[in-house]
């Protein structure tokens, strides 16, 4: 009988060595390729089912994370930031209230919240009306003292403006911080019709465009960026052929489009203002007339799903203002990601950390750390570690996955965050193998001069790899 269990035992040993095994050879493989003899790949894999590694190769290499840093910031807020913290929009008003006249100012205090919108800013303005409110006697302000004076992050690039994946950072945010363009042809020999979403007088629009029969077109939709202002600059041709289509654009001082948005707001709902706008940080005696609220997993969804880099780094300023008050600065809210290293067992002085957001190439992690984050919440923080998990993309089905891993056993598997900057690729998060064991994967690859189709071909033949198969 003992020689029986003996012979049982070595066989499952051996077996599950040999499915192992076969793992990690189908890894190799792939790194075996031409593609990693100029490129870089950092590779971390663990079970947290089995509470073992899988597979691991230059975990320990600094390596840009890109939006993988978004991992970082968001564990860090989960774990610091108490569950019922929210971002909060504010109106106040000064002076007095009598008959519904506003004898003072009105001011709207901004807290950071990245996702308020043009129908939050009316219902709030409706809250306003419905407070008792139908006139302002005095101006509008927006109190913008929560931040300091610094608009981007720590290594961000002059020569990417005005892509909408650098907004000017300010604590009254709207509409993600850029207003969206829709074009469409006109007659011919006619400029091609533009309009902003929403409309307002807040925008000069230069256009000297000009709709063509051929059916070749070369416009150009920009903001004047290099003198930073808001000009809008319409040139080139357009086909009369073309269809309506929009761009998007980030706005230098953001706070400005926000209050003259008010303004526009308080007309429609017959609130008359006739004073003037402005900046400035509220005064002590003033009176609380409504506040719009956004809840921390609300804005987690849109940050890693959709990679938001504004989120993230309103996400990196609210641990900030929660720990060290006013004005929140950047630098102050990476103090909490220290402490995040600290608290999975890593030194923080191993690493280097700029933003909340992994735009800045100054960002260096490794996998290794990325890993032991998604470990740490996993084991120690079961609820926070639901949150987490379910606002990173879903392979083939949502964010930034969406269009990946749609045919193959990683389809409604995966659930990672992606990263991507020139010559950057990165890819970590959960999935499930085919005997139901939870991973936790950390994939860096960097410097190659191709587009990123190959880094996410790899990727997501390592992911197709562990979901179909057996590791024990």
């Amino acid at each position: 009988m003992k020689k029986f269990l003996l012979w049982l035992f070595l066989c499952i040993t051996l077996n599950v060595t040999a499915q192992n095994e076969n793992v990690i050879n189908q890894i190799e493989e792939i790194l075996s390729d031409d593609f990693f003899e100029s490129t870089n790949i950092s590779i971390d894999i663990y079970d947290l089912t089995a509470n073992k590694p899988v597979y691991k190769k230059n975990e320990k290499l600094l390596m840009h994370p890109a939006s993988n840093m978004k991992i970082l910031t968001s564990t860090a807020a989960l774990l610091a930031l108490d569950s019922s913290f929210t971002f909060k929009t504010s109106a106040y008003y000064s002076g007095l209230l009598m008959d519904s006249i506003c004898y003072g100012d009105l001011y709207i205090v901004g807290g950071g919240d990245p996702d308020f919108t043009t129908e939050d800013l009316d219902s709030l303005i409706k809250s306003i009306k419905e407070f008792g409110i139908s006139e302002i006697r005095g101006n509008l302000y927006g109190d913008v003292s929560l931040f300091d004076s610094l608009f981007w992050g720590n290594g961000w690039m002059w020569d990417d403006d005005p892509s909408t994946d650098f907004p000017y950072m300010t604590p009254l945010i709207i509409n993600d911080a850029a207003v969206k363009i829709a074009y469409e042809p006109n007659l011919i020999d006619k400029p091609v019709v533009v309009k902003t979403i929403p409309e307002s007088k807040f925008f000069d629009i230069e256009n000297t465009s000009v709709t063509i029969i051929e059916d070749t077109s070369d416009l150009t939709i920009t903001r004047d960026w290099i003198n930073r202002n808001n000009t809008i600059i319409v040139k080139g041709t357009l086909s009369y052929k073309a269809e309506p289509d929009t761009v998007s654009l980030n706005l230098v001082h953001p706070e400005k489009y926000f209050l003259t948005l008010t303004e526009e707001s308080l007309r429609r709902n017959n609130i008359a203002f006739e004073g003037f706008l402005d900046t400035a940080t509220m005064p002590y005696f003033t009176h609380p007339i409504a506040t719009f609220e956004r809840s921390l997993d609300s804005v987690l969804i849109n940050l890693n799903k959709e990679s938001d880099n504004l989120s993230a780094e309103m996400l990196l300023r609210a641990l900030a203002y929660t720990y060290f008050g006013k004005p929140a600065k950047a630098e102050n809210g990476l103090k909490l990601i220290d402490s995040l290293v600290i608290m999975i067992g890593l030194d923080p002085d191993d690493y280097k950390f700029a933003d909340g957001s992994g735009v800045s190439r100054y960002n260096l992690v490794t996998t290794e750390l990325i890993l032991e984050v998604l470990k740490f919440i996993y084991y120690n923080y079961p609820e926070k570690y639901k949150l987490l998990y379910e606002s990173f993309p879903v392979a083939g089905v949502d964010g930034t996955l969406e269009k990946r891993m749609t045919n193959s056993t990683s389809f409604n598997n995966v659930h990672a965050k992606t990263g991507s900057l020139s010559g950057v690729s990165s890819l970590s998060g959960y999935l499930t193998t085919k005997n139901n064991h939870q991973l936790a994967f950390s994939i860096f690859i960097q410097n190659f001069i191709e587009s990123s189709k190959v880094p996410h071909i790899i990727q997501d033949k390592i992911c197709d790899i562990l979901t179909s198969s057996t590791i024990k």
